[in-house]
């Protein structure tokens, strides 16, 4: 199995599900453990799945849809007719309704940059990553990514200088580089872990979507409680474990 043969293959992938029992899917995840081009892609492809997944639970039922299904399937059990009816009827609003989703997800699909950027860090902290730099100095920090073409010049809340710091990595997106400054916060860490408090810092203009001021937005992304802002050309992501009030004591 070649690379573009297993990017295929993965295209039909869903994380979080039984499809990588299956014996052609378990193949290319290898395959994209061994190919670190095939596993940013991979990744991204996943949060995609993700955003449009979050869109679906967004959409409110119609009024009285599950009255209309219940009476329908009961019709069903008398008469052949009313189903065949009913199936008719149904099929073509499905269609509808999909044809729909896809055209409003095409149109506004630029608005969930920042979504999948979002789900993509978060990915970065939970799954495991080997720090570029271990070290509790914010000056080594500093000059490490400065020296590695990754944004150096952040602010951070005064409330997140008082964090104990844990070292620092550069990530990627889309082309542009991104730093990783990693935290402790006292709280006991996830065997193998070397942070619990991540802070990602990225030039706006690479994620489309950012928000416009400096008021944090928080939102939930997989496990993590994420506040996001911009201050001058920067975009700001900070996510640990927790609710909304536990990372607001870092802001």
């Amino acid at each position: 199995m070649n690379h573009d043969e297993a990017k295929n293959i993965l295209l039909l992938y869903r994380h979080g599900t039984a499809d990588a029992d299956d014996p052609q899917i378990a193949g290319a995840l290898a395959l994209a453990q061994r190919d670190p081009e095939l596993a940013r892609w991979l990744e991204e492809h996943c949060a995609r799945q993700f955003v449009l997944r979050e869109k679906f639970r967004q959409i409110a039922a119609p009024a009285g849809l599950r009255e209309q299904i219940i009476s329908e399937h009961a019709a069903q059990k008398k008469m052949v007719f009313w189903r065949q009816k009913i199936t008719l009827a149904t099929v073509p609003a499905l269609m509808l309704l999909t044809t729909l989703i896809l055209f409003w997800f095409l149109r506004h699909g630029h608005d969930d940059t920042l979504a999948i950027y979002q789900n993509r860090m978060a990915g970065v902290a939970l799954r495991g990553y080997a720090m570029d730099l271990t070290t509790d100095n914010p000056e080594q920090i500093h000059a490490y990514l400065a020296q590695n073409h990754a944004p150096a010049d952040f602010v951070l809340p005064a409330a997140l200088k008082q964090i104990a710091l844990a070292g620092c990595a550069v990530e990627s997106w889309q082309g542009a580089r991104v730093s990783m400054i990693c935290f402790r916060t006292g709280r006991p860490l996830a065997p193998g872990g070397q942070g619990d408090l991540w802070l990602f810092v990225v030039d706006r203009a690479s994620v489309r979507g950012s928000p416009a001021g400096s008021s944090p937005q928080f939102s939930k992304v997989n496990r993590l409680i994420t506040a996001t802002w911009t201050q001058g050309d920067k975009l700001y992501l900070l996510g640990t474990e927790g609710d909304e009030q536990t990372i607001k004591q870092y802001l």
